[in-house]
């Protein structure tokens, strides 16, 4: 028998607090403490005005404790979006495990050497410090693996569930978070992007500065299932092409500023 499934028909319950695995729980905690963390380093970098390559020092940190909190937090939501309960089995738990630890190590890293004025990424000047960059970038592919693996475990508790608009758009963002970020991540720790503040807020340059590719490439993870959800919504029976048209665009736009990045 098919079990239909649209993000509409997500109860209210499973949102609640205490329908969530001890494994969503921890992974949300976490999330909320990453974001916690962030208003006292907030705070920290208007009286610490040190600078590294003309960008405060707490910059770095606090894009990476924002990101963090994001995507640990997006991951449950995504849990709570598909058929099954994905949330709940063993693999999730290990799942969730791998989220922390690799994400834990890059924070916790990146932001001792902020507390030093010195550098985390490309930093080689000694041999700990080029092994600890050597292996933030495994810890970097690590946590972008926690997608994929999710995605297979969704894929497996799928039976005979219909393939939604949603549902398809979760898989394409988790999927893609893994291979475009993995792929964008080793362009990027091959090409140290400009000195200097760029754009507002994020401090990206339009040339030669991978980081708007590698964004793109992360926050798939979001980007592409709230369109999903979108054109369940609104497009009708448009809606299967309409996640398929915007996810073709979606890396389109990872491959020009990928391209852009890399031009010299």
């Amino acid at each position: 028998m098919l079990i239909l499934y649209t993000a509409q028909s997500v109860s209210a319950s499973s949102f609640e607090w205490t329908g969530l695995s001890m494994a969503q729980k921890t992974l949300c905690l976490y999330g909320l403490l990453m974001a916690a963390v962030l208003l006292p380093t907030y705070a920290l970098s208007w009286v610490d005005l040190r600078t590294l390559r003309e960008v405060g020092i707490w910059a770095k940190p606090m894009k990476f404790m924002a990101g963090t909190a994001l995507f640990a937090l997006t991951t449950v939501w995504l849990t709570l979006l598909v058929p099954g309960n994905v949330g709940q089995g063993q693999s999730f738990q290990w799942i969730a495990a791998l989220i922390i630890v690799t994400s834990l190590f890059e924070v916790v890293y990146i932001t001792y050497q902020a507390s030093l004025g010195e550098g985390s990424h490309y930093n080689t000047t000694d041999p700990v410090r080029a092994i600890l960059f050597g292996l933030m970038a495994v810890a970097a592919v690590g946590l972008v693996a926690s997608q994929a693996w999710l995605a297979w475990v969704i894929w497996k508790a799928l039976g005979t569930a219909v393939l939604t608009p949603t549902l398809l758009a979760v898989l394409l963002g988790l999927a893609l978070t893994f291979v475009l970020s993995t792929v964008s991540g080793f362009m990027l720790g091959g090409k140290q992007p400009p000195a200097g503040v760029g754009w507002p807020v994020v401090g990206w340059h339009t040339w030669q500065d991978l980081r708007p590719a590698h964004f793109l490439a992360v926050h798939a993870q979001q980007f592409i299932p709230l369109a999903g959800i979108l054109a369940e919504r609104v497009a009708g029976q448009s809606a299967m092409p309409g996640v398929l048209a915007f996810t073709s665009a979606y890396i389109a736009a990872w491959l020009a500023l990928s391209w852009m990045g890399m031009a010299t």
